[in-house]
């Protein structure tokens, strides 16, 4: 697959007519709590986009920030034993996103993919900030506008 970039997310959210936006920073938003202090933003306001293997099809998964994906929860949720649900390696995240591991956007992907959003970030009060398909650039969308984009399945991950 060919690699995606910002400019790939920016066609994707034109072509959806999307309210979502990309805000570009001078600073590394890799992880959750750099993303958080380079916006001044709390860490539950930031969202990780996951890609998971589960039985032998990658599967996205989008939680909180702070949170911390259960893999045998996970598991539970879509009907697998846990030793039939891992994390994706970085090359299986290229592969199944066109985005490297660090700048994963919850939405844009070249082909489909199965997504799930966790509750929490699903009925969060405010707009949320995820991966913008770059370091230094992130995704600020509204938690029901994420779900139109991506047809995401809300679960309870807690």
């Amino acid at each position: 697959m060919t690699a995606r970039d910002v400019k790939d997310l920016e066609a994707f959210l034109q072509e959806k007519g999307s309210r979502a936006r990309l805000v570009r920073l001078g600073a590394a938003t890799s992880t959750v709590g750099a993303a958080a202090e380079a916006l001044g933003v709390p860490p539950e306001r930031i969202i990780k986009s996951l890609v998971f293997i589960a039985g032998t099809e990658p599967i996205l998964v989008i939680a909180a920030g702070p949170d911390r994906v259960e893999r045998r929860r996970l598991a539970e949720l879509l009907g697998l034993p846990a030793g039939q649900v891992r994390l994706a390696s970085p090359d299986e995240v290229l592969a199944a996103t066109g985005f490297p591991v660090g700048g994963v956007p919850p939405v844009g992907y070249a082909r489909p993919l199965k997504i799930y959003v966790d509750r929490r970030v699903a009925e969060a009060p405010t707009t949320v900030f995820g991966g913008g398909g770059a370091d230094g650039v992130l995704l600020e969308v509204e938690p029901a506008e994420l779900i139109r984009l991506t047809g995401a399945e809300i679960i309870d991950l807690a």
